[in-house]
């Protein structure tokens, strides 16, 4: 059986997440023996967002896609991004179709191709967006790829392990993102759909999802606009990597990483 490891990464938060993925991940992919990486870039820049030089960044450190979500236009810089078709940064595919960039693109390591797709949640988050089972629906009846993999960037838990059910079979692994918080389900679903309801995040430990302690209870506190800067110190990377068998696309290992300074 040849196998493909993809590792898949939480949301990096901002320079302090940037510069724990430089510290570690070369060595996690040698340990590993990792063929390809994904990672969640939308709070890669610091405030939010992500920028050219926060995906510069994560290519640098050895990331071969960028997934985004809910920021992905948080930072008008951010567009040429999404419109430089040789770039492999992604947005969630269920934006409207003006919307710049693609949900879809392809990682080849030669011996194969892995399709990454990129899908936003509607449930609590932003309603206006497409269906994003009808999105998938009809994204997998243009994909000629074995391997597919989605990052599912939503909030409701119901709502990803919904949808890693119905894509069951049809595609080799579903990671959620967004929550920031790593949850300990990892799994494999009946048809081979390798599955993790939040891979949770990359970067400060002692915080409220990333920003700093403080900020975050006194906006909770104020009910008022609160500026939300990051934390710092002590950092921690989140991913999961799926197992995938290169000739049926199915998942047959998924193994949970929470690694700390």
């Amino acid at each position: 059986m040849n196998m493909i490891n993809v590792l898949c990464i939480g949301d990096v938060i901002g320079t302090v997440g940037l510069k724990m993925l430089h510290r570690r991940l070369s060595t996690i992919k040698k340990l590993k023996r990792i063929d390809a990486v994904i990672a969640n870039g939308e709070n890669s820049a610091d405030t939010n967002g992500i920028t050219p030089d926060s995906a510069d960044y994560l290519f640098n450190c050895g990331v071969d896609l960028i997934t985004t979500g809910n920021h992905s236009f948080q930072r008008k810089e951010s567009y040429s991004l999404y419109e430089n078709v040789s770039l492999p940064v992604i947005r969630p595919a269920n934006y409207p179709p003006k919307a710049p960039g693609t949900g879809s693109d392809v990682i080849d390591l030669g011996r194969a191709r892995i399709r990454v797709l990129n899908m936003m949640g509607t449930v609590s988050m932003n309603p206006v967006l497409d269906c994003p089972f009808a999105t998938s629906d009809a994204l997998l009846e243009t994909i000629e790829e074995k391997i597919i993999i989605m990052d599912l960037h939503a909030e409701a838990t119901a709502e990803k392990r919904a949808l890693a059910g119905y894509l069951d079979g049809r595609v080799s692994a579903v990671f959620g993102t967004h929550t920031h918080v790593q949850t300990a389900d990892e799994q494999i679903l009946p048809h081979g759909t390798g599955f993790i309801t939040d891979v949770g995040m990359t970067g400060p430990i002692h915080s409220v999802i990333g920003v700093t302690v403080e900020s975050a209870i006194e906006k909770m506190k104020t009910k008022m606009p609160v500026r939300l800067p990051y934390a710092d110190g002590e950092c921690m990377i989140n991913a999961v990597i799926f197992s995938i068998d290169e000739k049926t696309g199915k998942t047959v290992d998924v193994e949970r990483l929470n690694i700390r300074d």
